[in-house]
């Protein structure tokens, strides 16, 4: 997600499986960051989708996100409310789909691999 908002002349479509949607808003992102990029938080902006899309990030056409209901790492760390949030604001379409039952697995990706590639197809 990061990646295509910040270089959105790159990517022509965006799509992701159970990110963490602001690792700046949750323990493990905090602490990866702190590690990685050291105690100033305006280094972190960067690496998270939601700072970006408040900031006014560039707009795709939709994004589309995968999220397993199941999944032991969405209520304390991937927090794809905050991702809806940012998004509704900034008047950035989401497709946030939340696959009841399914997990963080491998199984959760292949189930739903064939959709992301078509996404990306159609707006090649």
């Amino acid at each position: 997600l990061t990646l295509a908002l910040r270089h959105a002349n790159l990517f022509k479509s965006v799509s992701a499986f159970a990110p963490i949607c602001s690792p700046t808003r949750c323990d493990w992102g905090r602490k990866a960051f702190t590690a990685y990029l050291g105690e100033h938080e305006t280094a972190w902006a960067p690496h998270d989708a939601c700072v970006l899309i408040e900031a006014g990030a560039a707009k795709f056409d939709d994004i589309l996100v995968d999220q397993g209901t199941g999944d032991d790492f969405l209520a304390n760390q991937l927090k794809p409310e905050l991702l809806t949030a940012a998004c509704k604001a900034a008047g950035q379409k989401l497709t946030l789909r939340m696959q009841p039952g399914y997990d963080h697995s491998y199984f959760f990706m292949a189930s739903f691999i064939a959709d992301h590639v078509a996404w990306h197809a159609a707006r090649l």
